[in-house]
């Protein structure tokens, strides 16, 4: 199997985050180097008959900050979510809020989301059937539907190029990345706002899950729920979010003096053919997904410093991803950094990709690996890799893979790099 390295190159010009540790990146990425967590007990609802009781909520979150009032009532949460991000991204990269012209026509977004309007989906089939379909909102369908959050925000921003969303659960939003650098490397836009949206903080969606033993029941130590690679990890904990990063051609970049975060420089996309929610065996399948994106970066991956992991927690998942990363890095693990922002904020499921990777334009930028700040007892399958358990640790990095996995078995793999101007 053969790729063809080349094309435009794509740079990350704007970021744009709301996570449980803020609503903004400056925020977000202060508090997570800082090793703080934005789990607790779940507000949104009562969680009261449920075995997991605790989420990572975004609980500062006011969309009549930035949204005017009919975008807050015609909008599910994972939508106006999706709307700060991309605004806030816009604006960190001095690009307007509302484009006009050929850059309207050039400016493209991909949003990826896992499930869509979930609140909106919950809410108004109760309504079905408690007060009858009259009472249905006229907006349930446009307000539920997961290709709405891009949908809208083209509408809202003035955005005329390459608009859908990617689902492919947990790896929706690096599906979204991915697909959003092939795009412009192609030459379908100048500019890509790619990222993911998530609101799952919801009775039936925490009770899907929980019926699975999927996720967390620490919940007397919400803090500490949340345990990537460690030994007592018992699963992942639930959360909401968004992310958006502006994409964008080096040279469309360069002509407006545009500050460049770092390069997106290969994407590889996957499937493990092997069940519907276990990872295949020694995580081959993501192994060969990293392998096409340093491929198509001309890298190898000797000459990766960081791997931001999927790790969600799961007694299942997490060892597997550190047979592949191992499989994949090989003798060169002990020069590895492994970072697991779940450990912080809880798994956002399709957003995942996209919160983690503002994370690592973050890590590259400033030189800093976030830690994976709940890790005491690591997985001995670690081996030689630093998981960077308990502290933030300042190092040199130039090379950084994100990985995001999605039940169905469905692996995306991103490769970004320092920007050195």
């Amino acid at each position: 199997m053969s790729f063809v390295a080349g094309g435009r190159r794509v740079v990350v010009t704007g970021l744009g985050a709301v996570t449980p540790l803020g609503t903004d990146v400056p925020t977000y990425w202060g508090r997570l180097v800082a090793g703080e967590s934005g789990i607790g007990p779940i507000t949104l609802f009562d969680a009261g008959e449920l075995t997991s009781r605790v989420a990572g909520e975004v609980t500062d979150f006011d969309p009549s900050d930035v949204l005017d009032h009919t975008e807050v009532r015609r909008n599910d949460r994972a939508t106006q979510m999706a709307l700060v991000t991309c605004r806030e991204a816009l604006v960190d990269a001095g690009l307007p809020v509302h484009l006009e012209g050929e850059l309207a026509e050039m400016t493209g977004i991909l949003m990826g989301s896992g499930l869509g309007g979930t609140n909106t989906l919950i809410e108004q089939i109760a309504t079905c059937r408690i007060d009858g379909p009259s009472r249905v909102s006229p907006f349930f369908i446009p307000m539920a539907i997961a290709n709405m959050p891009a949908g809208v925000a083209g509408i809202a921003f003035g955005a005329l190029g390459p608009n859908y969303s990617t689902t492919s659960a947990c790896a929706s939003s690096g599906h979204a990345l991915g697909e959003s650098f092939e795009i412009i490397r192609r030459g379908d836009a100048d500019v890509m706002l790619a990222g993911g949206c998530e609101a799952p903080v919801a009775d039936a969606t925490v009770a899907g899950f929980a019926r699975m033993k999927a996720l967390s029941t620490r919940n007397d130590e919400p803090e500490a729920a949340s345990r990537p690679f460690d030994a007592d990890r018992d699963g992942f904990v639930v959360a909401e979010g968004s992310a958006t990063l502006v994409l964008e051609e080096l040279e469309h970049a360069r002509r407006r003096g545009a500050r460049i975060y770092a390069e997106v420089c290969g994407y590889g996309a996957t499937a493990d053919g092997h069940h519907i929610t276990a990872p295949s065996p020694g995580g081959i399948g993501a192994v060969r997904a990293a392998r096409r994106a340093l491929h198509k970066a001309g890298l190898e991956a000797s000459d990766i410093d960081l791997v931001s992991a999927h790790a969600t927690a799961t007694p299942e998942g997490d060892p597997t991803e550190l047979m592949g990363i191992n499989t994949l890095v090989g003798e060169h693990a002990r020069n590895v950094s492994v970072t697991a922002t779940k450990s912080s904020i809880g798994h956002t499921l399709g957003a995942a990709g996209a919160v983690a990777a503002v994370a690592v334009v973050k890590a590259l930028d400033d030189g800093i690996v976030p830690p994976t700040h709940t890790l005491e007892r690591p997985d001995e399958r670690a081996g030689a890799l630093d998981l960077t358990p308990l502290e933030a640790r300042e190092r040199e990095l130039e090379v950084a893979l994100m990985n995001a996995f999605g039940f169905g078995g469905q692996n995306s793999a991103v490769v970004l790099q320092r920007w050195n101007s």
